[in-house]
């Protein structure tokens, strides 16, 4: 089911990006797991102001392939701390926040703008 609008999403977008900048600081991450969530508040925060929807600066990124971006991310952020040895705080916030990108991309309408 489709509830969620372009506009809904762009907001949401910037909470995630504001989550990931805070997220070293709030819940201790360090190292490698500090600096990817850094690195993911600022490359979240260049696909979210290209792309073509409501909230976007610029709208370079049709909002349909910034929906694919996210299907990736998801999956990839969920599996991340396995791969990279993560634990404790650092492994649940990568998953929670892959399932978060999961659930919001598929209750996301993309082909709406």
């Amino acid at each position: 089911m489709k509830i969620i609008s372009p506009t809904l999403h762009g907001y949401l977008d910037y909470i995630t990006v504001v989550l990931f900048a805070i997220a070293p600081a709030f819940f201790g991450l360090t190292g490698i797991a500090g600096i990817l969530a850094y690195a993911l508040a600022v490359i979240h925060l260049t696909v979210t102001l290209l792309t073509d929807f409501p909230l976007g600066a610029v709208k370079l990124i049709p909002f349909t392939i910034h929906g694919w971006i996210e299907r990736v991310v998801g999956p990839v952020l969920v599996l991340l701390p396995f791969g990279l040895g993560f634990d404790g705080l650092a492994q649940i916030f990568y998953i929670v926040v892959g399932i978060i990108i999961i659930m919001v991309g598929l209750m996301t309408d993309y082909q709406r703008t």
